[in-house]
């Protein structure tokens, strides 16, 4: 099988859609020595420069000649013409998108991961409402298969854009590797503890500072906690969102129990998740809500929104509330600090939530997709 993947997002982004595009192209690659990949990409620049340099059967197409200097065009227009030529049977869109011009024979994919920017556009500039939009309306139209990656984001795709159920298939997607290594992280914790100056107890939030995210309502439960334990808020700021997080964190008082960490070192993700009390992560919508995840592989329970797809993230193992329900997050935290019975009891329910998601099994669902296909 020899499959083409719009690989921008797995040589560019080093978090979020970029992580399942790398997850998604290796797994499958990596599944059966009969599979074939070219990726395409405008640049392959940057920290994953070479991180497929290792995987047999993968080939890499970028720009050339004048396609240089119009490199976004080449991805939308250009990448669709040069498929046939390059044996290309399917193509899969990884990132809500599909380039114009895919010949006839070739079998498309796309995959979406939310629908957010319909579901709550005052959270993007106009033109980026009109660009997603239109990629998004494109790709849907014409895919052979719209994967979903969690039944949250098939129910929008029926509701908001009236794509047949019978197209959508919903395939869960996993978190990054170093995630599942499978090592003891105890030793690992401390060190980053003393790295990055952190509390000997604390909660994680890990996300995009942003209105979204809600990390307003985890320094809010915070105050509401014994004084010995602190909040880290990891994640880079955006837009305004960040005043109104450093506003209540000076409402509350909190100055010295709350520490953001902007530019921590993914590889030290599994060691912060793994040194917490407990994750907490209020969302107030995601296509899937990958900090659930992470905080499961890490063995850290983790109180969430009750909203769209986290309840599918986190099933039995994860705590529920209402987004801005102070007092009942306060109270899930709460109890995960003080009851060691209680928090092992979610910690032994994670570790069956998280196999749901196990990156081996994800691969062979989205291989059925595509044999169903061909």
């Amino acid at each position: 099988m020899v499959i083409g993947y719009d690989a921008k997002r797995a040589f560019c982004n080093n978090t979020g859609l970029g992580n399942y595009s790398r997850m998604v192209i290796r797994g499958v690659a990596e599944a059966s020595r009969d599979n074939h990949v070219v990726l395409y990409t405008p640049r392959v620049k940057g920290r994953h420069e070479h991180y497929f340099d290792d995987v047999e059967g993968v080939r890499v197409r970028v720009p050339g000649g004048f396609w240089k200097v119009l490199k976004g065009v080449w991805r939308s227009v250009r990448t669709g013409g040069m498929l046939k030529g390059d044996g290309v049977e399917l193509y899969h869109g990884l990132s809500h998108e599909l380039p114009y011009g895919i010949p006839e024979g070739v079998r498309t994919v796309v995959t979406m991961h939310d629908l957010i920017v319909r579901r709550y556009p005052e959270y993007f500039k106009w033109i980026d409402r009109v660009i997603h939009r239109v990629k998004q309306r494109h790709a849907c139209r014409v895919a052979d298969v719209v994967v979903a990656i969690s039944e949250q984001t098939k129910r929008d795709l029926v509701d908001l854009m009236a794509v047949p159920e019978s197209k959508i298939k919903v395939v869960y997607q996993s978190c990054d590797p170093i995630f599942w290594a499978g090592e003891n992280l105890k030793d690992k914790a401390e060190k980053v503890k003393e790295k990055y100056g952190l509390p000997e107890r604390y909660i994680i939030c890990v996300g995009t500072v942003e209105e979204r995210k809600n990390q307003v309502a985890a320094v809010r439960a915070l105050s509401l906690l014994p004084s010995d334990i602190g909040l880290v808020i990891v994640g880079r700021p955006r837009g305004g969102y960040p005043q109104k997080v450093h506003a209540a964190v000076s409402e509350c008082g909190l100055e010295n129990r709350v520490l953001f960490l902007e530019n921590a070192q993914f590889a030290d993700f599994p060691a912060l998740y793994a040194g917490a009390v407990a994750s907490v992560y209020m969302s107030r919508f995601e296509g899937f809500g990958i900090p659930v995840l992470e905080s499961l592989c890490c063995d850290t329970p983790v109180v969430t929104s009750n909203l769209s797809s986290m309840p599918e993230a986190g099933g039995d193992a994860a705590l529920y509330a209402a987004p801005d329900d102070v007092e009942a997050i306060a109270g899930h935290l709460r109890r995960l600090a003080e009851d060691a019975v209680f928090r092992a009891e979610c910690i032994e329910k994670g570790r069956t939530q998280r196999m749901r998601f196990a990156p081996d099994k994800v691969s062979q669902e989205m291989l059925a997709v595509y044999r169903s296909l061909l």
